[in-house]
């Protein structure tokens, strides 16, 4: 959160002015409209951490990459889209760079799995200031550098609309091991880290008409997520789960993606459910935030009733919600012992929703 602080503390601008100070083919001041690509190309490339699991990245026409052997290649993709995924008036471009990166990452960690390398296509207006894309890049690069992800490659394209990016994260696993959505078996207990409905919260909060000025540090849940790539390789390297995914869509739905997958039901107990706290009040959320919000990045998994799941595994928090059934509906267990159908309520593309 340290990047969060230097953004409230008006540090981000000098970080950026120092960037582009230590860049020897940079003047010092901030360009006010992107640079041309071939200029933005090198700028993203001198800032890129060399690995050595990317043989040749950006400034050949394809990344050359060594993965271990008995290992097989993770891949992933998600657009984070200006007026869908993110506003430039809600989000310091920082946050928008560290989220965009964060949801590819956050899929690698759903399959148990060690990122490699990351590659982006990205999209500008061309009345963006240069300003506003070396701080997206300060922050992608940041969680890049936390979980040893290198850069290797994407594309750059003036967009005629607002800013696109896409990202494409590629991970490793051991060979046959990966952790998948469709192995949760009748009797499987359900769990999920962390807490729900943070990140639904903060953007409840920041699409009222009431809302202030929010300070990202107070709401690291929506600003700033962590993956979590080190839980991710726990449960899958001690075999705790037998089905899990990342919460990006939503409890509802990507529970239901389980069910599906698996030919399953489930019961989910409502008192059990882990309520976020946001803001400065630190608050529980409403539950249907934490039912069906999205963006969350927690992991959703299940685990054989006879396995033996502790309640903190790599320093998280983990909480039983529910059980696998047979029935192929998803049951909610309500606190004055009524149970109504749980339906995927989440984010869904070509669906009338606010902004996620």
């Amino acid at each position: 959160m340290q990047l969060a602080r230097r953004i409230l503390d008006g540090d981000a601008d000098a970080k950026v002015g120092r960037t582009l100070a230590s860049d020897s083919n940079s003047a010092y001041h901030i360009p006010a409209l992107p640079l041309p690509e071939r200029g933005l190309i090198a700028r993203i490339r001198r800032r890129a951490r060399p690995s050595p699991a990317v043989i040749a990245g950006i400034g050949d026409d394809c990344a050359v990459l060594r993965i271990r052997a008995g290992h097989e290649f993770l891949v992933t993709t998600d657009f984070s889209l200006e007026g869908v995924h993110f506003r430039r008036q809600w989000h310091p471009p920082e946050s928008v760079g560290h989220r965009c990166l964060a949801r590819g990452l956050s899929d690698i960690a759903a399959m148990g799995g060690d990122p490699v390398a990351a590659f982006l296509s990205l999209a500008l207006p061309a009345k963006l200031p240069q300003r506003w894309v070396d701080r997206f890049f300060d922050g992608l690069l940041a969680l890049a550098a936390e979980f040893k992800v290198t850069l290797g490659g994407g594309d750059t394209a003036q967009s005629p609309g607002g800013i696109l990016a896409d990202i494409v994260v590629l991970g490793s696993v051991p060979r046959g091991n990966a952790v998948l959505r469709s192995n949760a078996r009748l009797g499987d207990r359900v769990y999920v880290s962390g807490t729900l409905g943070g990140s639904a919260a903060t953007l409840d909060l920041l699409s009222s008409k009431r809302r202030k000025k929010l300070r990202p540090e107070l709401y690291p849940e929506h600003f700033f997520p962590t993956p979590l790539i080190k839980l991710g390789q726990i449960l899958r390297r001690q075999g705790i789960a037998s089905a899990m995914i990342d919460i990006s869509d939503g409890f509802s739905t990507d529970l239901a993606h389980i069910c599906v997958e698996s030919g399953v039901g489930a019961e989910i107990r409502e008192d059990l459910l882990p309520l976020a706290k946001v803001g400065q009040a630190a608050r529980s959320v409403d539950v249907r935030f934490a039912l069906h919000g999205g963006e969350d990045y927690q992991l959703l998994f299940t685990a054989p009733k006879k396995q033996a799941v502790p309640a903190v595994i790599g320093g998280v928090a983990i909480t039983e919600v529910g059980l696998i059934t047979k029935s192929k509906d998803i049951l909610l267990a309500h606190t004055n012992q009524r149970r109504s159908k749980l339906k995927p309520l989440g984010w869904e593309h070509f669906r009338k929703h606010t902004l996620r």
